[in-house]
């Protein structure tokens, strides 16, 4: 195939992801105006800025989170990518047109803090994991944290953190304390859908198993898992003694039972293990071990 046939854009496939990437703008627009404003709880990033925005200035909250992403889907274009950088627009702008015509939809929830929050970040996490899933964000603030991990002695994560907290001191200015705890909790039930709807459910793990018995341990991972696996050479940096090194990727289901393969076959085997986010090609489909 040639190279101008690989790069052919497949129009199918890039208006599907934009309606998903519409979709869950408005899913989260959903779960701002139907459950989190309403109860003076706050989101985290450029959207909880753009709601603080709203309460003192009057604005529309759709026009301040269009207006607050700019300088941030620029730095996606520079430090992720056009497309990440396109699909953030169509993102952005679902959530913000999506806040606008739900703004007077009446409360889902009123009252309940508990309930306010887990079912606030559960809506607001789904909308935001099914955007990043399909290649945009509806939040600038993640870009900011890639670009200043660069120049800043800090992970990207620690980053967002921080920025975070800055964003949760200024809600307090305006929801109160209360507020702020509850819209931090809130913000971190959403980054834990967010991160199950990018990774599903199930997900998988990667074992990497050095051990004596390489051939026993392939042939049992085959028999009772139904898995094939690979290994390879691996050589002591102090001994320089020679090993052999296993490797698998299993479910999470899957987990336990191949701890016991190894305990039994090898127990001084030395082990790790990895998320793995997605697996595409080769032949992890499992066999039939019935």
């Amino acid at each position: 195939m040639s190279i101008d046939k690989k790069r052919k854009p497949n129009i199918a496939k890039i208006l599907g992801k934009s309606i998903m990437i519409i979709l869950g703008g408005f899913i989260a627009a959903y779960g701002l105006e139907a459950v989190l404003i309403p109860n003076n709880v706050s989101d985290g990033g450029v959207t909880g800025l753009s709601i603080v925005g709203s309460e003192i200035f009057g604005l529309p909250l759709g026009v301040l989170i269009a207006i607050l992403n700019i300088p941030f889907v620029w730095l996606g274009y520079k430090q992720i990518g056009k497309s990440f950088a396109i699909y953030s627009v169509v993102g952005i702008a679902s959530l913000a047109v999506g806040t606008v015509l739900m703004h007077h939809i009446p409360a889902i929830i009123d009252g309940d803090t508990l309930l306010v929050t887990v079912v606030g970040g559960i809506i607001l996490g789904f909308g935001m994991g099914l955007a990043l899933r399909n290649g945009g964000a509806l939040d600038g603030i993640d870009m900011l944290a890639v670009l200043l991990s660069k120049k800043l002695p800090f992970g990207t994560s620690d980053l967002i953190l921080f920025l975070n907290l800055f964003v949760f001191i200024v809600v307090s200015t305006v929801f109160g304390l209360q507020g702020a705890i509850l819209s931090g909790i809130a913000y971190f039930i959403a980054s834990k859908v967010i991160h199950i709807v990018e990774e599903g459910l199930s997900g998988s793990k990667t074992f990497k198993i050095i051990t004596a018995e390489p051939e026993v341990m392939v042939e049992t991972i085959r028999d009772r898992l139904g898995r094939s696996a690979t290994y390879k050479d691996a050589y002591g940096g102090y001994s320089h003694e020679k090993f052999i090194e296993v490797t698998c990727v299993i479910n999470r289901l899957e987990e336990s039972k191949m701890k016991d393969i190894i305990q039994e076959i090898d127990p001084g085997a030395f082990v790790t293990v990895y998320d793995v986010a997605e697996v595409k090609g080769g032949n992890f489909r499992k066999r039939d071990i019935h």
